[in-house]
């Protein structure tokens, strides 16, 4: 067994820290605009004081946003680590 050090970086399943603060933001875009659908929903189908039903709404709204949102960017991550892993194969048989 070799003690020296290998100059390959270490094989690692997580994206990169720009890749994770994008889908990070995309998710909270998403968890705003669903609160903004669900607030919009409820002031058009409601009269009078509806201050409850709005913020249920909007809650409910923004976990419909922002989970969708985080299936697709969970997804788009792990295709990201499968493309790179792909490309780290085709370079070390080249």
């Amino acid at each position: 067994m070799s003690t020296t050090p290998s100059s390959e970086r270490p094989l690692s399943a997580l994206p990169s820290i720009r890749a994770r603060a994008i889908a990070f933001a995309g998710i909270l875009i998403s968890g705003i605009a669903g609160a903004i659908m669900g607030y919009l929903i409820v002031d058009v189908q409601c009269s009078g004081s509806c201050a409850i039903p709005t913020g249920i709404g909007m809650f409910i709204g923004s976990l419909i946003g922002a989970s969708g949102m985080s299936v697709v960017a969970v997804l788009a991550l792990r295709a990201i680590g499968e493309w790179r892993e792909l490309a780290d194969k085709e370079t070390r048989t080249s």
